[in-house]
C-alpha cells in the first residue's frame, strides 16, 4: 500500500464524485497532480530541456499536453512504428530510444522527407545501418539523410559484477567514436545524437521502505555509478564530438535521476515520463516525492463477509522481473490488501481489511499501476480530472488502435 497520505496526494471522494456518471473498471489522470509533476521535473532539470519518454504516457493528447509547457522539448519514443506515426500527428521531434528491426517502417522512413526530418534512429551496431539501407526505395541514397543516435553502455562495473540494463555493447568512448566514423562516412545518413540512460540510478528507488540495509546499499552502489559513468560519458561525448562536431544533442537521465544527469556539463538534456504519473515504483526515492497522478478504478461486486470485498478484474501485472513490486496497489481507500492466497486476479480480486466494510457493492475502488504507461494498455480511455469533474475524456494508445509492443 502507498505511503502517501490519502488527505495530501488523492481524494477518494473527490475522484467517486467525478466519476459518479461513468461505471468502472476506467482510468483517471488527474491533472492537477501531472501538472504538479511536470513542473517539477523542469525544476530537477535545472534548465536543461525535458524530453517525454511516451512509452511512460501513451497518450497524445497527454504528450501535447506537456510538450505544451515551458521546459519540456521532444519525445523519446520506443518503436519505430509510433515513431512514425506521431512524426505523422505533427510531432516534430521524436528520438526512437531503441534500435528496430521493422523493414516496412524503415521504407517508410526513408521514402518521406518530412519523417525523415523529424525522427531520429538509434543505431548501436553497423548491421543496423544495412538494415536500413536494404529497406531504402530505389535511388533514396541520394535523398533525404536518416537522422542517427548512438547509445552508450551506462551499467556500473565493479570485477565480475554488473549493474545496470543489458542495453548497448557500446562501453568505451572509443568504441562510440568508432561507429561515429562509420555513421558520417556512410552517404544517407547523418549523425545527431548521443544516448546513454542510467536505469539503475534513474529507475530504482533508494528508500524503500522497511529496508534500510538494502536501501543504503543502493544509494552507495548509485553514487560510484553516478561519478563512474559521469566520467566515461563526458570522454564518449568528446570521442563523438571529434567526428561529428555538430552533434545536435546529448540525452541521459531519467525520473529518478534528473537532477544528477542534468548537473553534467556533456549532457544537453534530459529524458522523463513515468514521473508524470508516478506509478507506484517511483514511491521510493530520496531525492524527490512525486504527486500519483494516473489511477484505475475497479467496481465492488461482491461481499463474501465481513473484512471482505471483491472487485472486478485487476490483475494487471508490470513488466520486469516477476514480484509483488510488479503488481498494482488499493490506493482507495486505504488500509485493503489483497488477499495472500489469490491476488489480484483476472476476472476478480479480493480484498481485505476493515477498510472494506465500508464499501457498497457497486463502489470504486482505486489503484496505482506499479509501472506507468502500461496501464494504459488496459484501457481505451482515460478520463482527465480536475478536482471532483471529469474535464475531458481522451483516447490512449490502445483507444486509438494503436498497440505498438
Amino acid at each position: 500500500m502507498s505511503h502517501y497520505p490519502t488527505d495530501t496526494y488523492g481524494d477518494k471522494a473527490l475522484y467517486d464524485r467525478a466519476t459518479a456518471h461513468l461505471d468502472a473498471p476506467l482510468a483517471v489522470v488527474d491533472l492537477q497532480a501531472f501538472d504538479a509533476n511536470a513542473d517539477d521535473l523542469v525544476r530537477r532539470a535545472q534548465g536543461k530541456p525535458v524530453r517525454v519518454a511516451s512509452k511512460s504516457v501513451r497518450c497524445r493528447a497527454l504528450l501535447e499536453r506537456v510538450l505544451a509547457r515551458d521546459g519540456f522539448a521532444g519525445i523519446m519514443s520506443f518503436t519505430l512504428d509510433e515513431s512514425l506515426w506521431l512524426a505523422r500527428s505533427g510531432f516534430p521531434d521524436v528520438l526512437l530510444a531503441y534500435p528496430s528491426a521493422d523493414r516496412a517502417g524503415f521504407a517508410e522512413l526513408t521514402a518521406d522527407p518530412k519523417l525523415a526530418a523529424a525522427v531520429t534512429v538509434m543505431v548501436d551496431d553497423p548491421v543496423q545501418l544495412d538494415l536500413i539501407d536494404a529497406a531504402r526505395p530505389a535511388g533514396a541514397h541520394s535523398g533525404e539523410e536518416i537522422r542517427v543516435c548512438l547509445e552508450l553502455d551506462t551499467s556500473y562495473r565493479l570485477g565480475k559484477v554488473r549493474v545496470g540494463a543489458r542495453r548497448s555493447p557500446l562501453r568505451a568512448p572509443g568504441q562510440l567514436g568508432a561507429l561515429a566514423r562509420t555513421v558520417v562516412r556512410r552517404p544517407g545518413f547523418r549523425l545527431v545524437g548521443l544516448m546513454a540512460y542510467e536505469g539503475h540510478v534513474a529507475g530504482v528507488g533508494d528508500e524503500v521502505a522497511g529496508k534500510p540495509v538494502f536501501s543504503g546499499a543502493v544509494r552507495v552502489m548509485q553514487a560510484a555509478a553516478r561519478k563512474e559513468l559521469a566520467r566515461r560519458r563526458w570522454e564518449a561525448v568528446r570521442a563523438v564530438r571529434a567526428v561529428a562536431p555538430r552533434l545536435e544533442f546529448v540525452n541521459g537521465g531519467g525520473t529518478g535521476s534528473v537532477q544528477h544527469t542534468a548537473a553534467e556539463a556533456a549532457v544537453t538534456e534530459v529524458a522523463a515520463g513515468s514521473g508524470l504519473y508516478v506509478p507506484r515504483l517511483f514511491d521510493n526515492f530520496r531525492s524527490f516525492t512525486g504527486r500519483p497522478a494516473a489511477l484505475f478504478a475497479q467496481p465492488v461486486v461482491r461481499r463474501p463477509g465481513p473484512g471482505v470485498v471483491t472487485v472486478l478484474g485487476g490483475g494487471y501485472p508490470a513488466s520486469g522481473v516477476a514480484g509483488t513490486d510488479r503488481l498494482p496497489v488499493p490506493y482507495l481507500p486505504a488500509g485493503l490488501r489483497y488477499d495472500p492466497q489469490e491476488g489480484p486476479g483476472e476476472v476478480q480480486t479480493p480484498l481485505l481489511g476493515a477498510a472494506a466494510d465500508g464499501l457498497a457493492i457497486g463502489d470504486k475502488v482505486w489503484f496505482r499501476h506499479a509501472k506507468a504507461g502500461e496501464l494504459c494498455e488496459r484501457f481505451a480511455q482515460l478520463q482527465l480530472v480536475d478536482g471532483d469533474r471529469v474535464v475531458a475524456t481522451v483516447p490512449t494508445y490502445r483507444g486509438e488502435g494503436r498497440t505498438f509492443l
